[in-house]
């Protein structure tokens, strides 16, 4: 194998492994509940765990842009600047968890003014919030340390910070539940320990593997204006690009339930395709980020036109086999989700959209993750803006007269012209010294 597909497959691989393990914190939570014996508790959780997902996924930004300036760093071999940006990421992402734990009778307050649910899970769901917000400063903490060690060419870290995380969730959750009788609070605790695990196990790698590297440190340059403006500069973007891309999600969701329970239904478990690909997708993207970060910082365009040309051949092919595999395959998949024949009847008319899913997104995947290593995180946000607006335009244009089928193509096209704007960006890229 080329050893430009070896260092790929060497990210892509492990990340993979950490983005299937995500789900894993919530389908634990919702399995133990699930046997509580009140289907309240797993209302609550659905909800908490809403809140978490928007809340989190709006600054991820501190995973993205730390890697994508790490990465740069590496290539240059700077270690004194890759030190530095995991400092700033960790000071920042303490202040914003102390600034979301400061907030939290607020946000919940704006969360159940949106969300209407019933009292008994709105209860549960604001204890299991309470309890699990605390988490903040670790699972921020861990987008920082997990962003530089995927700049620092290193994927298998944060794999094995992510098993660590769920092995511990489901022990601390059992016991706490069946040991201690909690209920939700021990559902809760248990997703809280598993998330400072997972904060120790990132810290304890970090001193044990890359500690020397402290004798860079340079405390005193942390708050160097020049740096600290490109640092936010690059984390601003994403952040914005961040938000329009949960207004199109949600905005998703919510249109397809005021369509009804079948549509819903539907649309939800049609997504869980996209989702599928999306976790591998993203694998690629991430190694997409490192190396293109990489060679940027050393200075080697032709390895990147190389790099980026084998990334898009990876990108090509698992666009085909997930197009084949969801042709041939994806009824049978949507029968081991539900067994509601209604529902399993009404995905029929709707299902071609998410068979064309993988070619219109793979694009958009792999150049997020290549504007991201090269820090041009302005066209990451011009790409997303175009594309949000033609996701509204051509809904609410085409809604009347084609109803969900004008949900899904609009999607699609949001999904395009995220990857055809950013593929723009290509030709200036090539060019940089």
């Amino acid at each position: 194998m080329h050893p430009d597909h070896r260092s790929i497959l060497r990210i892509a691989v492990p990340s993979i492994v950490s983005n299937i393990t995500v789900p894993l914190l919530g389908l634990v939570d919702v399995g133990i509940t699930g046997h509580l014996g009140a289907t309240a508790y797993i209302g609550a959780i659905a909800v908490g765990g809403m809140l978490f997902n928007i809340i989190y996924w709006i600054f991820g930004f501190l995973r993205m842009g730390t890697g994508g300036m790490v990465s740069q760093a590496y290539g240059r071999r700077d270690m004194q600047e890759a030190v530095q940006l995991l400092l700033r990421a960790l000071a920042v992402a303490g202040c914003v968890a102390l600034v979301l734990i400061a907030l939290q009778s607020p946000l919940l307050h704006v969360a159940f003014r949106c969300i209407t649910t019933t009292p008994e899970v709105e209860a549960l769901a604001r204890c299991y919030f309470r309890i699990c917000l605390w988490g903040a400063p670790a699972v921020l903490g861990l987008y920082a340390f997990s962003g530089w060690f995927i700049g620092m060419q290193n994927a298998r870290f944060p794999m094995w910070v992510a098993i660590v995380q769920n092995v511990t969730n489901i022990l601390a959750s059992l016991w706490l539940v069946y040991g201690w009788g909690l209920k939700i609070e021990g559902v809760a605790w248990g997703t809280l320990v598993a998330q400072y695990a997972g904060l120790l196990m990132a810290a304890f790698l970090w001193l044990r593997y890359y500690g020397r590297l402290w004798r860079h440190a340079a405390l005193r340059q942390l708050a160097d204006r020049a740096q600290l403006v490109r640092f936010f500069t690059v984390n601003r973007d994403i952040f914005l690009r961040t938000v329009c891309l949960v207004c199109v999600t949600v905005y998703f969701t919510s249109t397809g339930a005021s369509q009804g329970e079948i549509i819903l239904a539907v649309n939800t478990l049609l997504m869980q395709l996209f989702t599928l690909f999306s976790y591998i997708m993203d694998g690629f993207a991430y190694a997409g980020e490192a190396l293109t970060g990489k060679l940027i910082g050393a200075a080697r365009p032709d390895a990147l036109r190389s790099t980026v040309r084998r990334l898009f051949g990876w990108g090509v092919g698992i666009a085909v086999c997930f197009t084949l595999l969801y042709a041939v395959g994806g009824q049978p998949f949507l029968h081991l989700l539900t067994d509601d024949t209604a529902v399993i009847q009404a995905s029929a008319r709707y299902y071609l959209w998410a068979v064309a899913v993988p070619f219109a997104g793979f694009s958009a995947f792999l150049l997020d993750g290549i504007c991201i290593g090269a820090t041009a995180t302005r066209q990451m946000l011009r790409a997303m803006l175009v594309a949000s607006v033609a996701f509204f335009s051509f809904y609410l244009g085409l809604r009347a007269l084609w109803g969900n089928h004008a949900l899904w193509f609009a999607f699609l096209v949001y999904l395009s012209l995220r990857g055809i704007v950013q593929a723009t960006f290509l030709r200036k890229l090539y060019r940089k010294p």
